[in-house]
C-alpha cells in the first residue's frame, strides 16, 4: 500500500486516503440531493481515512472509466456509489471490471439471495435482475439486507498491468441511502478496519476525531471575525466553520494515536469557543435545535406546548422528528384564525382589536394560553407575517413575534417574554418558507435560552 504523509499536523505518521465517486445522471441534473457523499465523508473521517476529493459522474461508461482512472491516480481507496441496479444504464461493476481486466462471473450466493427476496414478496424475478448477481472475478461481496443490489470491493487487482494501480481498493455501494448506510455500517466499516490493520502497522495508524459546536443567532462572518486569530493559528486541532440554514457549525478536528489523545486536544478548543461565543452556542454535537430542546427538557424534567400561527405547526413537526420527544412535548395549537386564538388559547378580544394578531401582546398571550390549556411547564408561540402578501409599513413581511412562558413548579416564579424579529432578507420575491423556518428556529432557541 502506497502511504501518504498525514497532513493533519501529526508529524511522522502515515495513513490511507480515499476518494468518493458518486454515479448517477440524476445527481448531475439536481433531481436528488447527494447525501451519500456527506455520510461517507463523516464515516471515513471517523475511521482515520482522509478524503481529499469527491466527484460526481453520470451514467456513462466511458466517463465513469475516465473518472475512475483519475481517482485511482491520486487515492488509495475509491468508494463508488450507485449504478449497481438491474437496468441497462447501471454500469458501475462492468466498467470497473473492464478497467481492471477482470471477467464478470455469476456469484451464486447473491443469486440465491435475489431469488429468495422476490419469492418472499411473491414478485416475478425478471431476467435483468440476475445482472445484480454478476460480479468481477475475485471481488469481495457485501450482501444487501435492505435491497437487491449487493455491494463489492476489488482489492489489488492482479491482472492490472499498470503498476500504479497495484495495492488500490475500489469499493462499490448501492445508491439509495437506505441501503448504502446500513451496508457501510455492517459490512464496509469492518472491511476497512481489517484493511487498515493489514496494510499499516500500529505505529503508523492515526485517527481523526471531531466535535461540532452548534451556534445560533450569530452569522458565519461574525463567528469568523470573533474567532479569526484562533481559527487561523489552530493546527491540531483545526477549527472549520460550516454555514447551515440560519445556523453555524464549528467543526473542531484533531488527529492522534487514539481517541483520548484527540479529545485532549479538542476539549480545550471547544471550551475556548464557548467562552468567546457565549450564549450563541446552544450545544456540542447535538445535531439540531430541536434535538437540543428535547435533551434539555428531559434533563430538567419539564414539558412543552406550542402555539403557532405563521409557522403552521413547523415547531411541533421539528420536535416530533426526535425519537422519545413524547416524554417532554405535550402538543400544540395551530391558530391562524383569530377565533381559534380566542377559543383555544384564551387570547383576549381586546388584545387582538387593540394590537392585532401580529403583536408582542398576542404572542405573550398565546404562549401562556398554550402552557395553561395543555398543562405544560413551558409554552412557546409564533405569530407573524410570512408573506409574500400581507405586509404594511408598520408590520412588514418578515415581522415575527416569538413568545415564551415558563412557570417554575417549585418556586412558582414565572418567565414571560417576547422577542420581536425581522426575518426578511429581502433577497427573494417569495421567502415565505425561509421566514417560517427561521421563526421556528428562533422559537426553539428561546426555549433553550430559558436555561442559559
Amino acid at each position: 500500500m502506497r502511504k501518504k504523509r498525514c497532513q493533519s499536523g501529526v508529524g511522522g505518521y502515515f495513513n490511507m486516503n480515499a476518494e468518493i465517486l458518486c454515479v448517477g445522471t440524476e445527481l448531475l441534473l439536481g433531481s436528488i440531493v447527494n447525501t451519500n457523499a456527506a455520510f461517507l465523508s463523516r464515516e471515513l473521517a471517523n475511521l482515520g481515512v482522509f478524503t481529499y476529493y469527491q466527484s460526481v459522474v453520470g451514467d456513462n461508461s466511458l466517463r465513469l472509466k475516465e473518472s475512475l482512472a483519475l481517482s485511482l491516480s491520486r487515492s488509495d481507496i475509491v468508494i463508488i456509489t450507485g449504478g449497481l441496479g438491474p437496468t441497462y444504464d447501471d454500469l458501475t461493476k462492468e466498467t470497473a471490471a473492464d478497467y481492471f481486466g477482470l471477467e464478470m462471473r455469476m456469484h451464486e450466493e447473491s443469486l440465491e439471495r435475489l431469488e429468495k427476496f422476490f419469492a418472499q414478496f411473491n414478485r416475478e424475478m425478471t431476467p435483468n435482475n440476475k445482472k445484480q448477481a454478476l460480479m468481477p472475478e475475485g471481488c469481495v461481496v457485501f450482501p444487501n439486507n435492505y435491497g437487491t443490489a449487493p455491494g463489492l470491493a476489488i482489492i489489488s487487482a492482479k491482472n492490472q498491468e499498470n503498476q500504479e494501480n497495484k495495492n488500490k481498493t475500489v469499493i462499490m455501494l448501492p445508491g439509495p441511502p437506505r441501503e448504502l448506510e446500513p451496508m457501510f455500517e455492517e459490512e464496509v466499516r469492518p472491511f476497512l478496519l481489517k484493511l487498515k490493520s493489514r496494510l499499516n502497522n500500529s505505529r503508523d495508524n492515526i485517527i481523526l476525531t471531531s466535535k461540532n459546536v452548534n451556534i445560533f443567532g450569530m452569522g458565519e462572518s461574525q463567528v469568523e471575525h470573533k474567532l479569526r486569530g484562533f481559527m487561523q493559528n489552530s493546527q491540531n486541532p483545526t477549527v472549520a466553520p460550516y454555514a447551515k440554514t440560519g445556523e453555524v457549525e464549528l467543526r473542531v478536528t484533531a488527529s492522534g494515536r487514539d481517541e483520548k489523545e484527540c479529545l485532549d486536544l479538542i476539549n480545550p478548543a471547544v471550551e475556548k469557543i464557548k467562552a468567546e461565543i457565549g450564549e450563541f452556542v446552544y450545544g456540542v454535537d447535538v445535531k439540531s435545535l430541536q434535538n437540543a430542546v428535547v435533551l434539555k427538557l428531559r434533563e430538567k424534567n419539564l414539558t412543552l406546548a406550542t402555539a403557532e400561527s405563521c409557522t403552521g405547526g413547523l415547531i411541533g413537526k421539528r420536535i416530533t422528528e426526535i425519537p422519545g420527544c413524547s416524554s417532554v412535548y405535550l402538543g400544540g395549537v395551530i391558530a391562524y384564525d383569530n377565533n381559534i386564538k380566542i377559543s383555544r388559547l384564551n387570547i383576549k378580544e381586546e388584545t387582538l382589536e387593540k394590537y392585532g394578531a401580529v403583536s408582542e401582546q398576542t404572542a405573550l398571550e398565546m404562549c401562556r394560553g398554550a402552557a395553561e390549556n395543555l398543562k405544560s411547564d413551558i409554552g412557546v408561540s409564533t405569530t407573524g407575517i410570512a408573506g409574500p402578501d400581507g405586509g404594511t409599513d408598520d408590520k412588514p413581511v418578515g415581522l415575527v413575534y416569538v413568545g415564551v412562558y415558563y412557570k417554575d413548579k417549585e418556586t412558582g416564579g414565572e418567565i414571560h417574554k417576547a422577542a420581536r424579529l425581522n426575518l426578511s432578507r429581502r433577497t427573494h420575491k417569495d421567502e415565505r418558507e425561509l421566514i417560517r423556518l427561521s421563526a421556528s428556529s428562533h422559537a426553539l432557541y428561546e426555549v433553550l435560552r430559558l436555561f442559559s
